[in-house]
């Protein structure tokens, strides 16, 4: 192999490169920039596409609605692609409240979101005839008509238009709502009806329920419904009657006659407390109001024991008034009164005549002569002077000890704990009173005839009706039952459905107990009479009762409260508003606090410590029922007959409430058991 020599290097010249060719190579010409940028949005659109969802939104409304979604969102009619993620939607339309929400898409590939328009009000217009109704809808009351542009929602709703004196509209209407224009034009029915009256003579009053409508002869609009009339005219008596009337339908009553008005005689006396007659029949004690028919004579007498009678004629003119004082003159009698010691001072009717024994000339009524003297106990007897026939009254005092033990007890307490009180008709302001009630009184019925009574001999009362427990000690299985699952049975409530006979063989059974002489005469278990000189326990006498419920100081009350009706708080078991579904005779808005009978005792005792008299339960009653003469003869101490079929029931009871029932003066009657009715005792004192 051949040894090869080294190349040797050459140095070359050195030539620079031409810039102008060096630019020309650089520059990337514009098209192919455009290129660039369409396949770069061609890539994105590409990867938008294959990477966006399909949703539809569905609009339920009845106009065109536009559709805003924001965000990257490709609309395509009703359908929408986007990709998966939250979006802001708008949905608004003619008449429609504007939808606005957030909606999310999920990553399935189609979607559908249904949007409800809700529409906007619609806009009423409601006029009546007569305008002036007040409108409600839907029961919220709205305005009154005519009422223009109400906005009200869209929907079925129900109208309703009343007016005083018209009857009540009720309309459904269809609310067609986004703001369309309804109107409605109603006409009001009259709720009355014209009614014609004439009277003779013309020119009364004619009052609807108390407001007066105007003048006869007339036609007049009553509204319909139960209406009470009254037709009014100076010098005839009120004409009432009651008239139904119905909506539309006119009436024609016809030619009235009006009644010449009675005229009012105001009768009074010295003393008061005459019994006073009108043409023969028994019409009351002074003072009081006559009524007199007018133009005809009346034959008045006046009465009382002790004075002269006084009579009169009266003539009245009608509808006139008049006042009149009588003076009676007394009649005397001779009373010749020892007394012992003889120093003691002697006082009649509360006022000093002298000491010692002397003889007194009184008028011939019941007279209180007192004898009293230092260190001793003052002794009181009554006596009625009689003329012509001298009386003797002996007054012996007793010391203290020695009156204590004469003195009768002012309670006394039975075997069973009950406690009778004493009643001495003579020591009280007064014994004599007219029982029933006059014809004037508000209520009356026609068994309540005036008719004087006097009381002379002292008597027990019992201070509470007699209780369940009391009485099933005298028959332990009595049962007083329930009524609507209220009990009338437990041990304190009054007994109840009991009859008059096991109420007065009750009696009978507690003085045999106590060992008293019976009161009532039996035969075989049955009550056939009683024995007036009896001290054994009874049922109180009905003049009793009427005294001991009525009297207060010199007045008889109406009412157990007083005079007042209805009364102004609670004061007697009475049917109140609780025991409507019990009972139908209710005093409404009285409430009591009891359904049916109370606990004995639990309202406020009368002016004598008896509880009970005007409520809770009715009670037996000792006399035989009858209706009294109206003779003015006046009765001492009444008993009634010896037996009958039907006995006297006094006072109200937790099923009574309305206002004949609730007057002292209210008399029943009956002979078997009811659940309303139980009774008390009584006794006399000597």
């Amino acid at each position: 192999m051949s040894e090869q020599k080294p190349r040797s290097i050459q140095a070359a010249a050195f030539e620079p490169l031409d810039p102008t060719a060096v630019e020309k190579k650089a520059r990337i010409p514009a098209s192919r920039w455009l290129l660039f940028v369409a396949v770069a949005l061609f890539l994105v659109a590409l990867w938008f596409l294959l990477t966006a969802r399909s949703l539809e939104i569905s609009v339920v409304a009845e106009e065109e609605a536009a559709i805003d979604l924001a965000g990257l969102v490709l609309p395509f009619g009703d359908r929408f692609l986007l990709r998966s993620g939250t979006y802001a939607l708008t949905v608004t339309a003619p008449g429609y409240h504007p939808y606005e929400s957030d909606i999310n898409v999920s990553k399935d590939a189609t979607q559908r979101q249904e949007v409800i328009l809700q529409p906007l009000p619609g806009r009423l217009t409601i006029a009546t005839t007569p305008a002036g109704a007040t409108l409600s809808i839907d029961k919220e009351n709205t305005g009154i008509t005519p009422l223009t542009d109400l906005p009200v929602e869209a929907g079925n709703r129900s109208l309703r238009l009343e007016l005083p004196r018209y009857l009540p509209l009720t309309q459904d209407i269809d609310v067609t709502g986004r703001n369309v224009q309804q109107r409605l034009d109603l006409a009001l029915d009259p709720a009355w009806a014209e009614v014609s009256i004439i009277t003779d003579p013309p020119g009364a009053v004619l009052l609807v329920d108390g407001t007066p409508l105007g003048n006869t002869p007339g036609t007049f609009e009553i509204l319909q419904g139960e209406r009470q009339l009254a037709l009014m005219r100076p010098g005839f008596a009120p004409e009432e009657f009651s008239l139904t009337s119905e909506a539309g339908v006119a009436q024609d009553l016809g030619s009235i006659e009006l009644t010449p008005a009675t005229g009012v005689l105001t009768l009074s006396s010295t003393p008061s407390g005459a019994n006073v007659s009108v043409d023969g029949e028994f019409a009351g004690q002074t003072p009081l109001e006559l009524e007199l028919s007018p133009n005809t004579d009346h034959r008045i007498s006046l009465s009382r024991a002790g004075y002269r009678r006084a009579s009169d004629t009266v003539r009245m003119e009608a509808g006139a008034r008049l006042d009149r004082s009588v003076s009676l003159k007394p009649l005397l009698g001779d009373v010749l009164v020892k007394v012992s010691p003889a120093d003691a001072e002697l006082l009649v009717n509360g006022k000093p005549v002298g000491r010692g024994t002397q003889t007194l000339s009184l008028p011939a009524v019941v007279q209180r002569i007192e004898a009293r003297l230092d260190g001793y106990e003052s002794s009181k007897r009554s006596v009625t002077p009689r003329p012509g026939l001298e009386q003797l009254i002996e007054l012996t005092l007793l010391t203290p000890e020695a009156a204590r033990k004469a003195r009768l007890t002012p309670t006394i307490t039975t075997a069973l704990g009950q406690t009778l009180v004493l009643m001495n008709p003579l020591d009280s302001p007064r014994n004599e009173f007219s029982m029933g009630a006059s014809r004037r009184d508000p209520g009356r019925r026609a068994n309540e005839v005036l008719h004087p009574v006097r009381l002379e001999r002292p008597f027990y009362f019992q201070n509470q009706e007699v209780t369940n427990a009391q009485f099933r000690q005298f028959q332990a299985s009595h049962n007083s039952g329930q009524i609507e699952g209220n009990s009338l049975n437990r041990e304190h409530q009054p007994v109840a459905q009991i009859s008059w006979q096991q109420a007065a063989s009750f009696c009978n059974w507690l003085s045999r107990r106590e060992g008293i002489t019976p009161f009532y005469q039996e035969q075989q278990g049955i009550i056939i009479g009683f024995n007036p000189d009896a001290l054994g326990y009874r049922l109180p006498t009905e003049a009793e009762w009427a005294w001991v419920a009525r009297l207060k100081g010199e007045e008889l009350q109406r009412f157990t409260w007083g005079e007042e009706f209805p009364p102004k708080k609670t004061a007697e078991n009475v049917a109140d508003n609780s025991s409507a579904y019990v009972t139908g005779r209710v005093l409404n808005g009285y409430d009591d606090g009891y359904v049916v009978s109370a606990p004995v005792g639990s309202f406020a005792a009368n002016e004598h410590g008896i509880f009970d008299l005007g409520g809770n339960v009715s009670e037996w009653i000792h006399d035989v029922y009858t209706i009294p003469a109206s003779s003015g003869v006046v009765t001492t101490d009444p008993l009634g007959g010896q037996r009958g079929d039907n006995y006297v029931i006094r006072g109200a009871s937790w099923a009574l409430g309305r206002l004949p029932e609730l007057r002292l003066s209210y008399r029943d009657y009956g002979q078997a058991g009811r659940d309303d009715v139980g009774f008390r005792i009584a006794r006399y004192a000597e």
